[in-house]
């Protein structure tokens, strides 16, 4: 875990997070417990990265991050706009995503020109998360962010924000067919049968276990899902049971009206 010490901006998004500077040196985009959308997004958030990394996708590096209440109140920032009124930001133990480095020297981007996106280095990723998505049931669009790390002549695609996988704070799986689908299709340019899924979508179907997801999930801190261990165990367990169904789901978005994969073979 991770102390906050210093308020830098806030973000856009509906669960209004904010950038933080930590006592460890790195920079967090933190969403808080009393967000507007769910108290359980921070647990998506966490269980989601954690899921990602192991089937080898670029994500951020997550902590558990402190906020003290006596930042809060020196901070007249840290508050969320709920409606017509503001409430101070819940102090306490809430989840933090690493700034891909320091906000004053690295730009980092949500938007490239098509050109551009092309050259992206890890472009084939986007096939790999859309596994990951169907599998979670990401019922937000793919977000995603662009940089170009030091030395480096490419864009670093990193695959961000998984609070609405199992459907936010439902916790069920409604699936549909253009769910999880990242809004500029030229991203699967690459995409010509079910094996470019892979090596992701034998992972998800060979490498993690319902154990194995469940030590995951042991990690979330109680208060990020009201303390509800049988609703954790739950979403672990149909996690578990889905893992199978994932080809059918890719082959429903295929074959959607909006052609996302133009040269699947």
């Amino acid at each position: 875990m991770v102390v906050a010490v210093e308020h830098i901006r806030r973000m856009r998004g509906g669960a209004q997070s904010h950038l933080m500077r930590c006592d460890d040196g790195g920079y967090y985009i933190v969403k808080f417990q009393n967000n507007p959308q769910h108290v359980r997004i921070l647990a998506n958030e966490m269980l989601g990265t954690k899921i990602a990394g192991c089937l080898g996708l670029r994500v951020p590096q997550m902590e558990v991050v402190e906020v003290r209440r006596e930042l809060i109140e020196l901070t007249a920032e840290l508050v969320m706009q709920l409606g017509i009124g503001r409430t101070p930001c819940r102090a306490g133990r809430q989840f933090g995503s690493r700034y891909p480095g320091d906000p004053a020297q690295l730009a980092v981007h949500d938007f490239l020109p098509d050109e551009q996106l092309q050259q992206v280095e890890n472009l084939a990723e986007f096939a790999g998360m859309l596994v990951f998505d169907k599998w979670t049931c990401n019922t937000n669009g793919r977000q995603a962010i662009f940089f170009l790390e030091p030395g480096r002549s490419r864009y670093q695609a990193m695959l961000i924000d998984q609070g609405f996988c199992f459907n936010a704070g439902e916790w069920n799986f409604p699936d549909a067919p253009l769910r999880g689908l990242y809004n500029r299709h030229g991203v699967y340019r690459h995409v010509t049968g079910m094996d470019s899924f892979e090596p992701w979508l034998s992972r998800v179907e060979e490498r993690l276990s319902r154990s194995q997801l469940g030590e995951l999930a042991g990690g979330i801190p109680p208060e990020w899902y009201n303390d509800e261990y049988g609703q954790l165990d739950e979403l672990t367990r149909r996690l578990d049971q889905r893992r199978h169904g994932v080809r059918e789901l890719i082959l429903s978005a295929r074959d959607s009206g909006r052609q996302p994969f133009p040269n699947w073979e």
